[in-house]
């Protein structure tokens, strides 16, 4: 048997649509695999009743084949699904790891990416890697046709998580199909400062860096509550605040001390829009771990 543990990730961070990721601390998934004739696989924990059990449905079903490792394979939920929080992502992932290690198959945590994100298409649609990167590598990544950039960088954060559901085909349906030029300059100058800020660990220009003009926006009319959590997270010392992925989460970047207050603030400003929530005090963390049994 073998057993990883998947951490939850944020993508696009704002300016970084479809490149930017990272890796959080918490929540996480964990995954258990054991060697069978087939696949099949068991799901528990948060929102397990939402995910099927079928491999054909599951994005580690998909991974599964991928590999050609057949397993039974175990899903303990931490990271909710339809959450913006990387859900599908930690479970591929997680699978990807524990199955390449089940059978010594010898890849690399970066070949493991296209395999993950495999998984990512049952989703999305598409095989998009903006999630599965920092689930794998774990930090801040970049992933373009390139390849995968990654920078360790430690910066505070706070997920808040409203307890409503944002699919993610619905929040890729409201994206403008284009966008004027001078959106698409300030994008870029966004995006470029918060790469610079991840590389020095400086909350204050990532936090700069993660407006943007084009998707957030779209994205933030699904979202109740959004502009006035926003504004909270500021109030209360956030230097930047985004949705996490498609949402509904949303992600914010605070200075050294401040998750605390800033988390009070966006649970409360929730509230007053008629929303529970439940926030995580976290910070930029490792991708998957293994661990024998």
């Amino acid at each position: 048997m073998k057993t990883v543990r998947a951490p939850a990730t944020s993508a696009n961070l704002g300016s970084g649509f479809d490149v930017f990721g990272l890796a959080l601390e918490t929540p996480a998934d964990v995954i258990r695999v054991e060697r069978a004739a087939e696949t099949s696989i068991t799901v528990t924990g948060v929102g397990s009743s939402y995910i099927p059990e079928d491999p054909a449905g599951n994005t580690v079903g998909a991974v599964a084949k991928a590999l050609e490792a057949p397993a039974h394979i175990r899903i303990d939920k931490g990271v909710r699904p339809s959450s913006g929080l990387g859900s599908s992502a930690a479970s591929a992932a997680g699978a990807a790891v524990a199955l390449d290690a089940l059978y010594d198959l010898g890849h690399t945590r970066e070949e493991l990416v296209s395999v993950a994100a495999e998984g990512e298409a049952l989703v999305s649609g598409e095989a998009h890697a903006d999630n599965v990167a920092p689930a794998l590598l774990g930090g801040f990544t970049i992933v373009t046709d390139a390849g995968v950039t990654q920078i360790d960088a430690s910066i505070s954060l706070v997920a808040c998580l409203p307890e409503t559901v944002v699919s993610t085909r619905d929040a890729r349906d409201v994206i403008p199909e284009t966008a004027p030029l001078e959106q698409l300059t300030e994008t870029v100058g966004n995006a470029a400062t918060l790469a610079v800020g991840m590389e020095r660990d400086d909350p204050d220009l990532v936090g700069q860096g993660m407006d943007d003009p084009v998707v957030t926006p779209a994205r933030a009319a699904l979202i109740d509550g959004y502009h006035d959590v926003r504004t909270a997270a500021l109030e209360a010392g956030a230097t930047g605040v985004t949705v996490s992925g498609a949402g509904p989460a949303l992600l914010a970047v605070c200075r050294s001390g401040r998750r605390r207050d800033v988390a009070g603030a966006m649970i409360e400003a929730f509230a007053d829009a008629g929303v529970e929530s439940r926030a995580y005090q976290t910070r930029i963390g490792d991708g998957a771990v293994l661990y024998d049994e």
